[in-house]
């Protein structure tokens, strides 16, 4: 099951995560369908949606990494 949350965020709305797979979706505002990540480690999705900008972490630590 895919756990959501909605994050502060100009580019992105929500982030969801699913332990057994260990994938991360993103839902960003101006794009659909949801944007898939393979093999995340659980750490880096709760760092990525308790990050004080969720956009930079996205840039630094997530953006074309993780391709499924």
């Amino acid at each position: 099951m895919v756990e959501w949350v909605h994050v502060r965020s100009e580019a992105i709305r929500r982030v969801g995560y699913e332990s057994g797979t260990q994938r991360m979706y993103i839902d960003f505002h101006d794009s659909t369908p949801q944007y898939t990540f393979c093999r995340v480690p659980e750490r880096v999705f709760r760092d990525f949606v308790g990050a004080g900008s969720v956009g930079s972490y996205y840039h630094r630590y997530i953006k074309d990494r993780y391709q499924c």
